[in-house]
């Protein structure tokens, strides 16, 4: 980054870090000990999809190695599923990160949009710990049960408990709430 570019107010983009993914396990354990929320065992990869036979190949590959479930959301973006047992989040998250990476090792990192490991309490919001690929951070989204609307104390509550453990998005205006994203929970 330049002189001009700091005159200038630009900033130089964080690369994305796809090990941080890993963080998610001691976040886990985390919330297991200070919260109610517990894993749900599911966790999901969003990013844009592009036409072409590389691109399907790939999916496809991701489909039969670590079966995943494909769907996607109103606006158009694919997002891929995986479910383990909710103890086995270590499972979970390689999985995430090897999704990732894959896309990454082959050219489509700009598709990526972000990934998300879903917990759930006996009552109250569900949660999802959202890991931005182009901004390489976190950010919990809490779901209040039956509505689309979101506990934002909450939010910033298991944000201050996770800031040890996660990279949190320090912009709020980046904290989108990926309603009905795979994963997420009810």
């Amino acid at each position: 980054m330049g002189l001009l570019d700091v005159l200038l107010g630009r900033s130089k983009p964080v690369r994305p870090d796809l090990d941080q993914l890993f963080g998610l396990t001691d976040a886990a354990i985390t919330l297991q000990a200070a919260t109610d929320l517990r894993p749900t065992g599911m966790g999901s990869v969003c990013f844009s999809a592009v036409e072409g036979g590389a691109f399907t190949e790939i999916q496809q590959d991701l489909h039969t190695l670590l079966s995943t479930e494909s769907s996607k959301d109103s606006y158009g973006y694919t997002w891929l599923l995986s479910r383990h047992d909710p103890e086995d989040v270590t499972g979970l998250v390689t999985d995430l990160h090897a999704i990732n990476s894959t896309l990454e090792e082959h050219g489509f990192g700009p598709q990526l949009l972000c990934s998300l490991v879903g917990f759930a309490a006996p009552s109250g919001p569900s949660l999802a710990l959202v890991y931005l690929y182009k901004r390489g951070s976190f950010y919990p989204v809490c779901k209040l049960p039956g509505e689309q609307k979101r506990d934002n104390a909450r939010e910033l509550e298991l944000s201050a408990l996770l800031k040890n453990d996660l990279r949190i998005e320090s912009d709020l205006s980046r904290w989108f709430p990926v309603w009905g994203a795979p994963g997420m929970g009810d």
